[in-house]
């Protein structure tokens, strides 16, 4: 059975600003059901035109790009909470892919509901523009760790950036949280090459900052992590939820 909105367990999360109970039943009326999919499944494909939109309920994923030689840019990974397919609903197609990494649990909307949504609900529609800003930020941060951070450096922002995420969305316990991505995944993510990977996160393992072990990262030295990643220690901006 679906998840009712006014149940989202989602809404309980930190991370995400209160929804007034309009906005609640308006997202009732928008959403068309729920997607239940297995690890490897293809979410949205590049240049494609999907006619449905999603909101990641459970579980996680990766956003790639895929270059003509076959090889592949991890733009993103995914996390519950995240908005899925906004760039084919206004650009018309997918630049780039999102697959899941786990099973998932996906919100659907229909497309064709998208222009109606900025219509008749101003403050939802702000709300995806205030995504897609977020994103263009995101992107920026990671273009200036692969162009100006070194491979242990980008590593370290990127384990603070990942735990910090899943802190606020309530995924971690302790010091440590289910980490279900490959060494391939992030080194994609990180213009590394497998060996360099595997290599990286031995250094940090051998300095004691942070291990990823057997689908389980542990952050041993937060403060210490985030000075080699030379990223501010913060939860993520609370952020709307669709």
């Amino acid at each position: 059975m679906a998840t009712k909105c006014e149940n989202c367990p989602l809404r309980r999360a930190d991370m995400f600003i209160d929804m007034s109970s309009d906005e609640v039943r308006f997202m009732q009326r928008f959403k068309a059901g729920e997607l239940v999919i297995e690890p490897g499944t293809p979410v949205l494909m590049e240049g494609s035109s999907s006619p449905q939109l999603y909101t990641a309920l459970r579980g996680m994923g990766l956003r790639y790009k895929t270059l003509p030689n076959g090889r592949r840019q991890v733009i993103n990974f995914v996390f519950p909470g995240d908005f899925l397919g906004l760039q084919a609903g206004v650009m018309r197609e997918m630049t780039h892919s999102v697959e899941a990494s786990t099973q998932m649990t996906l919100c659907v909307f229909n497309r064709s509901e998208l222009w109606s949504f900025f219509k008749n609900h101003a403050n939802r529609a702000y709300d995806l523009t205030w995504l897609a800003a977020v994103e263009e930020h995101f992107m920026g941060e990671a273009i200036a760790t692969l162009g100006q951070r070194s491979a242990i450096e980008r590593m370290a922002w990127a384990l603070v950036r990942v735990f910090s995420r899943a802190e606020a969305l309530g995924l971690t316990e302790g010091d440590q949280m289910n980490l279900p991505y490959r060494q391939q995944d992030m080194a994609d993510a990180l213009g590394l090459s497998l060996v360099h990977t595997n290599k990286t996160l031995a250094k940090l393992r051998e300095q004691q900052l942070a291990a990823w072990t057997d689908g389980t990262l542990r952050i041993r030295n937060m403060k210490a992590l985030a000075q080699l990643g030379m990223v501010d220690i913060e939860a993520p901006m609370k952020r709307p939820l669709i």
